[in-house]
């Protein structure tokens, strides 16, 4: 199992960024995938997640609801997170996780993670 996430960059206050989540080495559509990011000293946190796609149903934490969106393309076997009006405070590294089931924020929902992709806000 693998999962690659990528996207990641410097960018200022009010852009843009898409992160990509390529996986390989499992069934994609019986798979929840979620994103984490990691501020830090902090523990790493639960911020969006998708079901499998008969579901389609997305998860956000408040922090990014309406400016994150999350989706998932069974073709490429990758999820991606569209990330727009960011702020400086969600400077962090970004980690995308997944496993059966269904979406979680819990960090021991997933057994399957990918390293992360630092993304930097500037003000």
């Amino acid at each position: 199992v693998q999962l690659l996430a990528s996207g990641g960059g410097l960018v200022q206050a009010g852009g843009s960024l898409r992160l990509s989540c390529a996986t390989s080495g499992f069934s994609f559509d019986d798979y929840a995938i979620a994103w984490f990011r990691q501020f830090p000293g902090k523990v790493r946190e639960g911020i969006s997640c998708i079901t499998i796609p008969s579901e389609g149903v997305p998860w956000y934490e408040d922090n990014v609801k309406g400016r994150f969106t999350i989706s998932r393309e069974s073709a490429k076997n990758t999820v991606y997170l569209q990330m727009n009006t960011l702020k400086p405070e969600d400077t962090a590294v970004y980690y995308c996780a997944a496993d059966e089931g269904r979406c979680s924020f819990l960090r021991s929902a997933y057994r399957f993670w990918g390293k992360g992709t630092q993304v930097t806000v500037s003000s």
